[in-house]
């Protein structure tokens, strides 16, 4: 028995949407990165984009005891600015990621909200798989002081003025490390997925030799557009962002890719592409029972 997720959800296919990734360098500056957070969604905006992503942390990036300091809740400066700043353009904001206090938890979250063209809270995605490793002799543990979510989480994109028609297309929300985990994406895709946020701050090593390979796979697997907004630049207490924010289509083709410095890239996402994308190669129809993916009893061949 098949998956069914071929076509898109009952948002006009033959409407285009432009979108936005923002690419930035978040430090331990607040102020200075709420700042420039809000001169290049303005850009974004000035330009006709209907949906806007930050990259991962754009609060605050730096040294571990620091982000926990500049933790802030959901009714903190950042959100407040993020839900006004969706009401004001009337556009639908992917708010990348915060470091998200809770008074529930001793950690903290690694939380992105989808702002509707209303100001109003659509979603929130806590960042599922935790970037605890070692690139380049740098050793990252996120999860000393960061608890991981729970939820798989796909929203609907909401109405703004002229820019976008109902009922909106359905996207689905990941952060940075998730995307080493297909799995994610392809639940994501299940649940209707058109479009796949990817707010991040990817290494310098790992931007270079993974990050557009792993962006165009999941886009192609998927069959979905890819919005892939990532820090630029060092932060304390030394490590560096690679860049490279990219939009990618559901063909795997790069839309739109950021040069090396704080910037918006835009791009007009065509859903009557991707219509025909999953109608002329229907992968996502052919996936067997999921029962047949389970994790085999023992090796080799199954017995007679």
């Amino acid at each position: 028995m098949g998956s069914a997720v071929a076509a898109p959800s009952g948002a006009d296919v033959g409407a285009k949407l432009r979108v936005a990734a923002v690419q930035l360098n978040a430090t331990e500056d607040v102020a200075a990165n709420l700042e420039q957070a809000d001169r290049l969604a303005r850009q974004a905006a000035r330009d006709g984009a209907a949906l806007v992503v930050l990259p991962e942390k754009w609060t605050v990036l730096g040294r571990g005891e620091v982000m926990r300091e500049c933790a802030q809740t959901l009714d903190g400066e950042a959100v407040r600015w993020a839900r006004a700043f969706a009401r004001e353009h009337q556009i639908d904001l992917i708010a990348g990621s915060f470091v998200h206090r809770r008074t529930d938890a001793a950690k903290t979250a690694n939380t992105s909200l989808h702002i509707g063209p209303d100001g109003e809270i659509r979603a929130s995605y806590d960042k599922l798989h935790m970037f605890d490793v070692e690139v380049d002799g740098t050793r990252y543990a996120e999860s000393e002081h960061e608890a991981p979510g729970a939820s798989v989480v796909v929203t609907r994109l909401g109405a703004g003025a002229d820019r976008q028609p109902a009922p909106g297309h359905l996207l689905g929300m990941s952060i940075c490390y998730d995307l080493r985990f297909p799995e994610l994406y392809r639940a994501l895709s299940e649940q209707g997925a058109e479009i796949l946020a990817v707010p991040s701050a990817f290494t310098l090593a790992t931007t270079r030799d993974h990050w557009e390979t792993l962006l165009r796979a999941r886009a192609i697997e998927n069959q979905c557009f890819v919005i892939a907004a990532n820090q630029i630049g060092p932060h304390p207490p030394g490590n560096r962002s690679g860049g490279r924010s990219m939009i990618v289509d559901p063909w795997g083709i790069p839309l739109a890719v950021a040069p090396d410095s704080q910037t918006v890239i835009l791009a007009d996402l065509d859903f009557a592409m991707l219509a025909d994308v999953r109608a002329r190669l229907p992968a996502l129809t052919h996936r067997r029972a999921p029962g047949l993916y389970a994790a085999p009893q023992g090796l080799g061949r199954p017995a007679p």
